[in-house]
């Protein structure tokens, strides 16, 4: 596309300038298709805790690692994550194999539990190719709530695209309900393990299986169909970290493999879902997946179905997986106590 030669020379000199040194001021340009081509000055908040805005200062880290490289770095981050987690919130952690399915069965060290009754099912995070959230996502939950949690290490992409996720949860999911009453079950996830977990709740509705007391989605999408606005605007680590300009990528389709991107199981958000459990819906405001999350909820309210949501003031994409932020204390608490009163119905 050519520009007017006064706009060329406008976003030369912005590209020239960006290059040089950071910009100073504020600019935005819309172009013949409305696209905004923005420079913004944004100073780390100061409505936030001085934990938060440390991290918010740190540059991304590695970057265009090999697929290899991601789950030895993700494994190894996400040992040492879960180690912090047990001194902060001691639970013990047994490996064991449901309906053929590995998980990290994650138990509370009440003497008596005080909740034999229960069970929360966790799918973890990790761009659906490694495991970012198996610890980090249950152990302080466990801890909190005094319920068992089983953490389902599904198999991963692109090895085994969808519905090999869907598939190792609800066969999970089923052999615990010989166990347990379905409302006193809760489902959740984080990242990819969100976005799991609604695709999960599509399926059984459509298999006539009982649905989960609860629901946690935490920072996904309902939608592998487009781009949402957060996607243009954040990066994983927010507004560190290289982007690539929205839609000038081709699809990712290590998960989605050759499914329709508007399949009602794979993308939830063309789905019925009236009848959902009720639902918590939490992201934050530097989260590349905030559009997803607040798009997916406003789909549950539309259905009718009890659906909340909580967004964190500037934090980046699943913080709370950072246990030493007083952020990630309070939405540990808010996941904690919405599920306690689900299950306590």
């Amino acid at each position: 596309m050519r520009f007017p030669p006064h706009l060329a020379a406008v976003l030369a000199f912005t590209a020239t300038l960006c290059a040089q040194q950071p910009p100073q001021t504020n600019t935005s340009i819309l172009d013949a298709n409305g696209t905004a081509h923005v420079t913004r000055v944004v100073p780390v908040p100061t409505t936030i805790s001085p934990e938060a805005q440390a991290t918010l200062r740190r540059p991304a880290g590695a970057e265009n690692q090999t697929l290899a490289e991601r789950r030895t770095s993700t494994d190894a981050w996400q040992t040492h994550a879960g180690e912090v987690s047990l001194k902060a919130y001691p639970v013990k952690i047994e490996s064991l194999t449901i309906a053929g399915v590995p998980v990290r069965n994650v138990i509370p060290l009440d003497e008596t539990p005080q909740h034999p009754d229960r069970v929360l099912i966790n799918v973890h995070g990790g761009g659906f190719n490694s495991d970012s959230g198996s610890f980090t996502e249950s152990i302080p939950i466990a801890n909190l709530t005094h319920t068992r949690v089983v953490s389902v290490l599904y198999r991963l992409a692109p090895e085994h695209p969808f519905p090999a996720a869907v598939d190792d949860t609800i066969a999970v999911y089923r052999d615990l309900l010989k166990t347990y009453n379905p409302s006193h079950i809760a489902l959740y996830g984080t990242s990819a393990g969100a976005i799991l977990t609604a695709e999960v709740a599509v399926r059984l509705k459509q298999l006539n299986l009982p649905l989960p007391g609860a629901l946690g989605i935490f920072a996904g999408t309902g939608d592998f169909s487009q781009t949402a606005d957060s996607q243009a605007m954040y990066a994983l680590h927010g507004l560190t970290g290289s982007l690539p300009v929205a839609g000038t990528q081709p699809r990712n389709t290590e998960y989605t493999g050759t499914t329709d991107p508007k399949d009602p199981v794979l993308s939830p958000l063309y789905a019925d879902l009236h009848g959902m459990p009720p639902t918590l819906f939490i992201t934050s405001g530097r989260d590349s997946q905030l559009s997803g999350t607040i798009i997916l909820h406003r789909a549950f309210l539309r259905s009718g179905d009890d659906a909340r949501l909580i967004v964190f003031e500037a934090l980046t994409h699943a913080f709370w997986n950072d246990v030493s932020l007083p952020e990630t204390k309070e939405a540990y608490a808010y996941m904690a106590d919405f599920f306690s009163q689900q299950l306590n119905h």
